[in-house]
């Protein structure tokens, strides 16, 4: 029976403060079209990555390196351009793919990326951020440099997707089955990084789902609620990033690791997060955790080991975000990073480790 008063409270909407409309994925696409270059980078990071998960390319490591969430589109344009000529150097030894993190997931409150906040202002202007995001990755892709991004929002990929080489699901996501549904319809392959607790049997559940179809809640490029129906993504990996204040990158922590997703199928499950739990949060230990990994090369490549994550930027270290407040150009609002001599130095240690090896 139909209500013949309202209720004395609102029954929704209670808390809102505003519903902004935006733009369809389908117009933002149309301001931003995909170019030739862009998609030429794009295919072909894609299959390398694959060839490298499932072992068709059995020697180059992957190096998925860059600032550990984009603020400064002109100085992620200056790293991606001295990251590329340093990864066409090495192109023989190392598959290199560029952080371009656009969200940040907070343990409770912060500045939560260039898509949600791209003025860094509060503002929010949601819209403005995904153009900003797609327009540096269309850059990024004419120069011919691979990109790779956490998927936190579940609408963001149909935004950006396209120009995606790579997908990671994070600590606190790997949990989620929303995460797992739709990493389950990326185009891309996906790499699941174990629990803030250390633990790795919430990545290995997260794979097992990602694999199979899936029918969820999404968008569509027109921007209308839609049941999205998935196939499953062949190409997911574990990230071991340690946790609970303990690393997992020992040669005894990525055989485990291994063990524990061998029945997956999987060639090569296994990339080492340089950060994080395993570097205490310290950038000056990425290059130590860096050659920690690099020495298991030594005596015998783990064939299980796909590659490495570093988090890098122009300059070394991290400053703190204020609103209004005056920002150095090229250092990191977010996690600490090294800086660009560093990791020009370690992407060449990283290459030698591999001619040694073979």
């Amino acid at each position: 029976m139909k209500l013949s008063v309202p209720p004395p409270e609102p029954l929704e909407d209670l808390h809102l403060e505003g519903l902004e409309p935006l733009i369809s994925p389908r117009e933002l696409k149309a301001k931003l079209p995909l170019t030739e270059g862009a998609a030429r980078s794009v295919l072909s990071a894609r299959r390398a990555l694959r060839d490298a998960i499932h072992g068709r390319d059995a020697r180059r490591l992957v190096v998925i390196v860059g600032p550990c969430s984009i603020h400064d589109p002109d100085a992620a344009l200056e790293y991606a351009g001295r990251l590329a000529k340093t990864a066409a150097a090495l192109r023989d030894e190392l598959l290199v793919v560029m952080r371009t993190y656009f969200e940040k997931p907070r343990t409770t409150i912060g500045w939560k990326g260039l898509i949600n906040d791209p003025h860094l202002d509060g503002s929010c202007d949601v819209g403005a951020g995904l153009a900003l995001a797609r327009g540096l990755l269309l850059e990024l892709g004419e120069l011919g440099v691979a990109c790779a991004s956490e998927i936190l929002d579940p609408f963001t990929p149909q935004f950006v997707a396209d120009l995606l080489a790579w997908g990671g699901i994070g600590a606190r996501t790997a949990e989620s089955q929303t995460h797992r549904q739709l990493a389950s319809g990326l185009s891309m392959p996906v790499g699941f990084k174990n629990g803030t607790d250390g633990g790795l049997q919430v990545a290995q559940n997260a794979m097992i789902a990602a694999s199979h179809p899936h029918s969820f809640l999404g968008i569509t490029p027109d921007g209308r609620s839609a049941v999205v129906t998935t196939t499953g993504n062949p190409d997911r990996h574990l990230v071991l990033r340690g946790g609970g204040g303990r690393s997992n990158y020992a040669r005894e922590d990525v055989a485990r690791a291994a063990r524990l997703v061998a029945d997956q199928g999987i060639a090569r499950p296994i990339m080492v997060d340089c950060s994080h739990d395993n570097s205490g949060k310290d950038p000056a230990r990425q290059s130590v955790v860096c050659r920690a990994v690099l020495s298991q090369l030594d005596c015998g490549r783990p064939r299980e080991l796909l590659g490495l994550l570093i988090e890098s930027f122009l300059e070394p270290g991290r400053q703190t975000w204020r609103k209004g407040e005056p920002l150095v150009r090229g250092v990191s609002i977010t996690d600490a990073c090294i800086g660009w001599g560093e990791t020009e130095a370690l992407l060449g240690e990283i290459a030698e480790a591999v001619r040694a090896a073979d």
